[in-house]
C-alpha cells in the first residue's frame, strides 16, 4: 500500500512552534517513505474554533515549504460519514445514551465504567452518547515511543463519542477520516498518545484498518507547559519562515542546513539525512 501520512490541525489559533513540529515531522516521514502527505482541518468543535484560524493555518503552511499532495479535507464537510459510523455502532448495541453530569461521575474519578447511564433519563434534555467499553487491553508499538498498553475500562471507561450538543467526538471523526483517506501512518504529538488505544478500539468496532503510529515529543514553554494555541505561544511568521523552521528541525533532533535560503531547500537538505528512528524521543522539551 502506498504510504499516506497527514497533518491534522484544529482551528483554535494560529500556527505555532508545537504545531509546526508536528507538521514537519509528519512531512519528513511521508517524504522519506516516498509517499503522500495530506492536510486535514479538524473543524468539528465550533465552540472552540477561533474565527479565521483555519484559513490562517492553511495559508501559512506553504510559506514553510509544506504543500499537501491533495486538496485539504475539512471535517466539517464529513458530518454524514460520522453519523453513518455512529449508526453502525448503535445498531451493534455498542453505544448508549447518557445523562450523567460531572458531579454524577465525581465519585468514580470522572470515569464512566458501568456500560449504561447511571443517571435517570430525562426526555427534556438531549443525552450524550458513550461507547460501551469492554474489559479489553489494547497494546501497540509506537514507532518512536516504543511498546504501549492501556486497559480501556480502567483508563478511560465508556467515553463520549457524540456530545450533548450533537457534535461528534474527535476520537470518532479521527478514525473514520484516517480510514477514508487511506492513512497508513499517523505522525502526531505525544499529547495524543493516550488517545491511540481508544482509536484502535473504535477501528475494531467499525471494522476499519489500524495505521502505524509515531508520536513526536511535545514542545513545552519555559515553565514546562505544553505550548498551546490558546496561550498564543510562539506564533510563527510565514513571511520569515527560516528561523522557525530551523528551530523545528533542531527540536526533532536534526541538524538544519545553515546555507539553505529557501524553506523547500532547507526541508530537502534535512530529508537527505533523515531517519525516522533517530527522531528525538523525549516528550519533555523546551522551545528554543
Amino acid at each position: 500500500m502506498t504510504y499516506r501520512g497527514r497533518f491534522a490541525p484544529s482551528p483554535t489559533g494560529l500556527l505555532h512552534a508545537g504545531s509546526l513540529v508536528a507538521a514537519v515531522g509528519s512531512w519528513l516521514c511521508a517524504r522519506h517513505a516516498g509517499g503522500q502527505w495530506l492536510v486535514r482541518m479538524e473543524d468539528i468543535d465550533p465552540p472552540r474554533e477561533v474565527p479565521g484560524s483555519a484559513a490562517a493555518i492553511l495559508a501559512a503552511l506553504p510559506g514553510f515549504g509544506l504543500v499537501p499532495d491533495a486538496a485539504v479535507m475539512h471535517q466539517s464537510s464529513r458530518l454524514a460519514a460520522y453519523a453513518s459510523a455512529f449508526e453502525q455502532l448503535r445498531r451493534a448495541d455498542l453505544v448508549f445514551p447518557c445523562w450523567c453530569s460531572r458531579s454524577d461521575l465525581a465519585s468514580a474519578g470522572g470515569i464512566h465504567r458501568d456500560g449504561r447511564c447511571m443517571a435517570r433519563s430525562d426526555p427534556q434534555r438531549a443525552p450524550a452518547w458513550r461507547i460501551r467499553m469492554a474489559e479489553e487491553t489494547i497494546s501497540f508499538i509506537d514507532e518512536l515511543q516504543g511498546p504501549q498498553q492501556q486497559r480501556l475500562r480502567d483508563g478511560v471507561g465508556d467515553f463520549v463519542i457524540r456530545r450533548v450538543e450533537g457534535f461528534y467526538s474527535y476520537q470518532l471523526a479521527c478514525v473514520v477520516d484516517d480510514a477514508w483517506q487511506g492513512i497508513t501512518q499517523v505522525v502526531r504529538g505525544s499529547d495524543l498518545l493516550d488517545s491511540t488505544p481508544r482509536q484502535i478500539w473504535l477501528q475494531r468496532c467499525l471494522g476499519l484498518p489500524t495505521p502505524r503510529y509515531l508520536h513526536l515529543p511535545l514542545v513545552l514553554d519555559a515553565e514546562g507547559r505544553k505550548l498551546s494555541k490558546s496561550e498564543r505561544a510562539q506564533e510563527l511568521d510565514p513571511r520569515n519562515p527560516m528561523p522557525g523552521l530551523r528551530r523545528a528541525l533542531r527540536f526533532l533532533g536534526l541538524s538544519p542546513s545553515e546555507t539553505a535560503v529557501h524553506p523547500s531547500e532547507l526541508l530537502d537538505a534535512a530529508l537527505a539525512h533523515f531517519e525516522p528512528h533517530r527522531l528525538t524521543q523525549c516528550s519533555d522539551h523546551r522551545a528554543a
